[in-house]
């Protein structure tokens, strides 16, 4: 991606001094594509990785592969989770209905980030497992179509029947052409799009009505899916989750290297954001300010706070300084 025109989003201070910087890019769309509000470049290219998982999910559903899909298992087809006993148990059974099991994941073996469940495995011995992958309900939606279209079992293979689906439904839903594609670190390909073509998809997702019927239920359903259950799309204590369960309706993804995307469909409004540095606690503050600024999370909320404007401590806890969002960024810049 390009760094032109990046604008200061986050701030970093220590006492009163501006110790750091975060710029990023942002986009607020309509689900007919018109901006309605932007910050930075919103042709700026990114690779969207985790955070558009729901439209990586949506062949599953619309090829009516997901049928019989409980909507757990549809959050968990959009999820990066935490690796935590209840999303590693329910995966494993998605599997096990498949008449499949862990190895025939292909997203590799990942250290919980679950406390509870990383200290289960050191005191029994247990290396982690395919499982424990954040991305392992994604994976298992990709082996649930993978079947039911005939597909071979290297379901991660650019020429694959799951990814040349997945990118067809990518591209529509962004309104472009991907310029290109990277490997994810579920070894999955991650299509790259511009910012306004993500926010656009996230707006279709928001307000599904132009998309045709069938698409249209079934970006209703992994929308609803995600909304009904937060801490199986991320975890406890994570962002995506304490958002969407302080918030009336409104999906949030987030994605590797600082990326957010968010879906408000009272509005019918999609966000797409970038940090140009990459650093996870800029982008939370940041969809956390658009969040406010859109006018659908509260300002005072403690999920709210703590991306908003979290302390810095020293290691013996005292108060050293605080992130918190650009003042311009805050209050001013593009009109919501």
């Amino acid at each position: 991606m390009t760094d032109t025109a990046a604008v200061p989003m986050v701030e970093v201070w220590r006492g009163d001094v501006l110790e750091s910087r975060h710029r990023g890019h942002a986009v607020v769309c309509d689900s007919r594509g018109q901006i309605r509000a932007a910050w930075g470049d919103p042709a700026a290219v990114i690779l969207p990785r985790s955070s558009c998982k729901m439209l990586q999910a949506l062949p599953l559903v619309e090829s009516g592969a997901a049928a019989g899909l409980s909507s757990e298992r549809l959050a968990l087809a959009c999820a990066s989770h935490q690796g935590a006993a209840m999303h590693v148990g329910r995966v494993a059974a998605w599997l096990a209905d498949l008449g499949l099991g862990e190895p025939d994941l292909r997203c590799g073996p990942q250290v919980p980030d679950d406390a509870t469940e990383r200290h289960r495995l050191r005191a029994a011995g247990e290396p982690p497992c395919q499982l424990h992958n954040n991305c392992s309900g994604k994976h298992a939606g990709f082996l649930t179509l993978a079947r039911h279209l005939g597909g071979g079992p290297e379901y991660v293979e650019i020429d694959h029947p799951v990814q040349r689906a997945v990118r067809a439904a990518f591209e529509e839903m962004c309104g472009e052409t991907s310029p290109g594609w990277g490997i994810d670190g579920c070894s999955a390909p991650n299509f790259a799009t511009s910012l306004h073509g993500l926010a656009r998809a996230m707006a279709r997702m928001a307000d599904p009505k132009g998309l045709g019927r069938t698409r249209a239920a079934a970006a209703g359903r992994l929308v609803a899916a995600m909304i009904a259950h937060p801490l199986l799309v991320a975890g406890e204590g994570r962002a995506c989750s304490e958002l969407m369960a302080a918030m009336d309706g409104v999906a949030v993804k987030t994605g590797a290297e600082a990326v957010f995307a968010a879906i408000l469909p009272r509005p019918g409004l999609g966000v797409a954001l970038k940090i140009e540095d990459g650093a996870t606690r800029a982008s939370e503050s940041a969809i956390t300010t658009l969040l406010v600024r859109l006018g659908a999370l509260a300002a005072d909320h403690p999920a709210a706070l703590r991306r908003l404007r979290p302390p810095i401590l020293t290691r013996r806890g005292f108060p050293a300084g605080s992130l918190r969002p650009d003042p311009a960024f805050w209050a001013g810049g593009a009109a919501l």
